[in-house]
């Protein structure tokens, strides 16, 4: 699936998983292991609800041109200190080396926080960056979510309305992230709960019938650019609700022909087709990890650990990273967005074991001036993957679409 992010201290009811955060965990636990168990166990089908239609009437008629849009995912949230959150300088700078060192043509701002989300979107449309907002107010009720989402949809229609290219995604993956669909108190529990057979899929799926279309309408009143929504692999969602179809995409195959296959039914939708999340962990064999990558932290220490025997690998990462991206460009999707740019609280250090950048997707580093505290002072690095991502990009830059996207639905 994706990853729970740093929207706050995402804790487990067991003292073993109180420092467990949203990056942590959806750097992970929703990744693509529970992203797999949701859409296998709703839908029985890799691109469920997908219709029978051939699958090159999506791309019939006209040649390839590689992606529309290639870019990175930017997090706009508290951290787990004061210093690891989001800043208004820090995202200023970032931002100028995504367009201008990493070569990107387009960049998620996802989080919480109106005012912080419309400032990163609007600092990327300054910089000629395509833009997608994404709210991702998660473990409050319902109303509240929805209410985020409407205030999001307002500051993007005025970035539109400004000339901005702009998408907005009504969520990602309500299954966990929104009460009361799976059991449990925060995403954490309900992938659990998940896993153990805690819960009822068939009522599951009847509460995100009427969820995700409830937001697809909170979205349309508000915002009158294309819409979409983050869904994990496997999802079962009606797509006519939106005006392109969006999958976070974790998976690994040795054959880059597996990708192909496994991607095929979602254009059967006859919508522009995203992968809106997709990356690995850097270490030896986290690309077969999909999204449990982040499972190699061992939260029972008094210290987050790394498990023994994993080893740190920039160029697993960054391998993966340039596989899959070139059978993106080659199947003439729509965007592929690389999650993420950087997890703060997720620091490198020189001793393996508490070298938690290793179960990091970042592209970059984090480095603390101290051990245990980063001070305002801490800085990233980029790693292999960085650099890896960036000669993709730059090879590309110009020879994609340049159309706008697609047309959203009145």
């Amino acid at each position: 699936m994706q990853r729970v992010r740093n929207t706050s201290r995402v804790r487990n009811a067991s003292s073993a998983r109180e420092s467990l955060t949203r990056g942590s965990f959806l750097a992970g636990a929703a990744a693509a292991g529970a992203g797999a168990l949701v859409g296998t166990a709703l839908s029985g089908q890799a691109a469920a609800g997908a219709r029978a239609v051939g699958e090159g009437a999506a791309t019939a008629g006209r040649a390839a041109r590689g992606l529309t849009y290639r870019g990175v995912m930017y997090e706009c949230q508290d951290g787990e200190t004061p210093h690891t959150g989001w800043d208004r300088a820090r995202m200023r700078s970032d931002l100028r080396v995504v367009a201008h060192d990493l070569h990107a043509n387009s960049v998620v701002a996802f989080g919480t926080g109106v005012e912080r989300l419309a400032a990163t979107a609007a600092e990327a449309a300054e910089r000629g960056l395509h833009v997608w907002l994404q709210p991702r107010l998660a473990d409050l009720p319902e109303r509240q979510i929805l209410d985020h989402l409407a205030e999001t949809g307002r500051e993007a229609e005025r970035l539109r309305k400004q000339g901005a290219r702009v998408y907005l995604s009504v969520g990602c993956e309500f299954i966990l992230f929104v009460p009361g669909i799976v059991p449990g108190d925060n995403a954490v529990e309900r992938v659990q709960n998940m896993l153990a057979g805690n819960w009822n899929p068939e009522e599951a799926q009847r509460k995100l019938d009427r969820l995700v279309p409830l937001a697809a309408r909170t979205g349309r009143r508000v915002f009158h650019g294309p819409l979409t929504y983050g869904a994990a692999f496997g999802d079962k969602v009606d797509w006519d609700l939106f005006d392109l179809v969006s999958v976070n995409y974790y998976a690994y195959f040795a054959d880059p022909q597996g990708y192909v296959k496994e991607l095929a039914p979602y254009r059967a939708w006859g919508k522009p087709v995203a992968i809106t999340e997709c990356g690995t962990c850097t270490f030896e064999g986290a690309p077969q990890a999909g999204g449990m990558g982040w499972d190699v932290v061992d939260y029972d220490k008094p210290e987050p650990e790394i498990r023994p025997g994993v080893r740190r690998s920039e160029r697993v990462q960054a391998q993966y990273l340039t596989e899959v991206l070139d059978v993106y460009e080659r199947m003439d999707l729509h965007a592929a967005m690389v999650y993420q740019f950087v997890t703060p609280d997720a620091p490198h250090r020189r001793e393996r074991r508490h070298d938690l950048d290793i179960a990091s997707y970042g592209l970059v580093k984090p480095r603390w001036r101290t051990e245990d505290d980063p001070t305002s002072r801490w800085y990233w690095e980029p790693k292999e993957s960085f650099h890896a991502v960036a000669r993709h990009f730059a090879a590309r830059a110009g020879g994609g679409g340049t159309a706008g996207g697609p047309t959203p639905r009145p």
